[in-house]
């Protein structure tokens, strides 16, 4: 038994929308559907997915809280990094994934300002139309002078860029594969709908890329986890439209001998609503995110694939505290104690190792750009 909050009625109504069309689409398959299907369904169906509606999901009236939301800190630390690298071009720009309630991209372009290093542009690649407005109005009522920089795209531009690709859990919410490694094949999970509930079935694959993919990972007999053979093709979209410059994923995750570690043999699967997490994704569709952890090391196969340069792999808190993290929070005005206790306070859910700061990991990704990154100073991991 769920013992999770109680939807609005008008979420429920929303959901039952959004389940219908899903309904639909299993008709039309024939009875049934890969996971990563369902999973595309919940979260991006234009107007109705999680990400696509305009349900509020980011802080502590959402589903959960990022680490932009958690204190300003953590872009000031981002911005530090983007200065490094905005600094080989006269007219670079920054490109951001996803922004959620737009809080990053505002402190990002103030600590720049600050640093007299603004980009040419502040691209925003947004397909929810509810959080663009969500994001203008961010800007409108904390960062008016910014708005001339800001262009919001559903889209990547069709021109390559130079400069800075960020995407701060984005990585999580991309659709993923579920297997189960059998006696003498591998099978899939799918999803199906009867007696008024989407439930799982497991059927051998047919997937001939997933099932070699699996094969080499050499797995025990019964071990359920997730691939995420779309990672790719994201990967290489990016690459397509890089010049020059970085691109910065951060996320939480794993190199692939943690991911598939023995012990974690029932996957990574996680959903969060209203701030309860737990891992069942087939209810309250499109009401509740749905992710599961990143395997770094997939992401690096995928950059060298896609010709770019893996320049640089840490923790969350090693990549902060190597963009002064420190040294931003010290430099806060000490006499104006409440705050400088939050923000010390909100600095360890960043950095403690139980908290965000091991789980969460930093990569970068270049190309056309050979200089040392300053968030890979202290600690640089690239060993996957």
């Amino acid at each position: 038994m769920h013992s999770l909050p109680p939807p609005h009625p008008d979420a429920i109504l929303h959901s039952q929308r959004l389940t219908a069309t899903i309904i639909t689409a299993i008709e039309r398959a024939g009875g049934i559907i890969p996971f990563n299907e369902f999973m595309q369904r919940a979260l991006y169906t234009p107007g109705l997915g999680y990400y696509s509606a305009g349900m509020r999901k980011f802080g502590v009236d959402g589903d959960f809280v990022t680490a932009p939301e958690i204190t300003p800190l953590f872009a000031q630390c981002i911005a530090r990094q983007c200065q490094q690298v905005l600094a080989n071009f006269e007219s670079g720009v920054i490109l951001e994934f996803g922004a959620g309630s737009g809080i990053m991209a505002v402190d990002i372009l103030k600590t720049l300002e600050k640093l007299d290093c603004l980009p040419t542009h502040y691209f925003i690649l947004e397909i929810s139309s509810n959080l663009q407005l969500q994001q203008k109005a961010m800007f409108e009522a904390q960062a008016p002078q910014f708005l001339s920089l800001v262009k919001w795209l559903s889209k990547l531009p069709a021109e390559p860029l130079q400069g800075i690709i960020l995407a701060n859990e984005v990585m999580d919410a991309i659709p993923v594969q579920i297997f189960t490694v059998q006696a003498d094949n591998i099978s899939e999970s799918h999803i199906t709908y009867a007696d008024n509930s989407f439930q799982w079935q497991e059927q051998v694959t047919s997937n001939e890329i997933l099932q070699q993919a699996v094969t080499k990972l050499e797995l025990p007999v019964g071990y359920v986890s997730e691939i995420n053979l779309a990672l790719l093709a994201w990967i290489q979209s990016i690459a397509d439209i890089l010049e020059a410059g970085m691109v910065l994923l951060i996320d939480y995750g794993f190199p692939n001998k943690e991911f598939y570690h023995p012990q974690r043999n029932k996957g990574t699967l996680m959903c969060h609503y209203r701030h309860h997490s737990h891992i069942d994704p087939l209810i309250l569709v499109g009401l509740q995110d749905i992710t599961a952890h990143v395997n770094f090391t997939a992401v690096a196969d995928a950059a060298v694939s896609a010709n770019l340069h893996v320049a640089g792999y840490t923790t969350q808190a090693n990549f902060l505290l190597a963009c002064g993290l420190a040294d931003i929070l010290f430099s806060l005005n000490p006499d104006d104690k409440q705050n400088y206790l939050k923000q010390a306070q909100q600095v360890k859910t960043l950095i403690l190792p139980s908290e965000m700061g091991e789980l969460f990991k930093v990569m970068a990704l270049t190309r056309n750009l050979d200089i040392p990154l300053l968030g890979f100073s202290k600690d640089e991991r690239t060993r996957l």
